[in-house]
Order: structure tokens, then C-alpha cells, then sequence
């Protein structure tokens, strides 16, 4: 049996990931009142900033084979924010915080401000059901 080799690599996974961070901050932003949606939306900010958090490692691992540690340590404090942006988000959401929502979603706008999204794009809406991934993370496993 031969090797196994993964096409979707973690930095391909953060690219689309931050590619529907932005599109969702753009539709979170043209809602007017708090609906369904904008929980899923806000929702989706969140999860989708720990998986980013979560792929950070497995880009830095083969640095740190290779003994690379300041690229490897930069590498982590320049997306160190995902967590910690994420966490807060989180909070404010289950709070209902809305003016706290917004100003995160900001905040990470901010620092997502290079990326670009076309109008075109083949990304969906993949925040649809993640308020109730949010909510309950072990029935979305199974």
C-alpha cells in the first residue's frame, strides 16, 4: 500500500476558512435585525476562528522539524488572535451581547482586511446550522 498523501493541506483549509470568515462578516454586517441567521452567522465566526486556531500547529510542525523556530514562533503570533478573538466572540454571543458581536466581528475584519472574496465565489453559505453546532458540539459529531 502506498502513501497517503493529504491534498487539503492546513493551510489551504485556513485560506477557505478565512475566505468564509469574511463573507460572513460582510452578511453579518447587512443584518438589521437579530434573527435566525444572525445567530449563524455570528455562530460560524466562531467556529470557524478555532479551526483556524486549530490549524496553526500542523503548518508549524515541519518548521520545527527542521529547527525553524523564530519562523515557526512568528508564525503562531501572527495568528495567535484567532483564539482569543474566538473565545470572546463566543462569550458575547451566548450572552446575547450584540454591540460586543459587532465589535469583535470588527476587530477581525480587521485583521482579515488583505483578504479577498469575488463576488463569484463557489464558498456558499456555510454558516447555515452553525448556531446549532455552536450549542450542542456533540450532537454535530455524530
Amino acid at each position: 500500500m502506498g502513501r497517503v498523501i493529504n491534498t487539503e493541506g492546513s493551510g489551504q483549509e485556513r485560506t477557505r476558512l478565512t475566505k468564509a470568515v469574511v463573507l460572513a462578516i460582510r452578511e453579518l454586517m447587512r443584518q438589521t435585525e437579530t434573527n435566525e441567521k444572525t445567530y449563524d452567522l455570528a455562530a460560524f465566526i466562531v467556529l470557524a476562528l478555532k479551526e483556524i486556531a486549530s490549524t496553526i500547529d500542523t503548518s508549524v510542525a515541519a518548521w520545527e522539524k527542521r529547527g525553524y523556530w523564530v519562523k515557526a514562533d512568528r508564525f503562531r503570533m501572527e495568528w495567535d488572535w484567532t483564539e482569543t478573538l474566538g473565545e470572546r466572540m463566543k462569550t458575547a454571543l451566548l450572552a446575547e451581547d450584540w454591540p460586543s458581536v459587532a465589535q469583535i466581528s470588527i476587530q477581525v475584519a480587521g485583521k482579515l482586511g488583505d483578504i479577498k472574496v469575488s463576488e463569484r465565489h463557489r464558498l456558499g453559505t456555510p454558516w447555515v446550522g452553525a448556531w446549532d453546532r455552536l450549542k450542542n458540539p456533540a450532537k454535530s459529531r455524530s
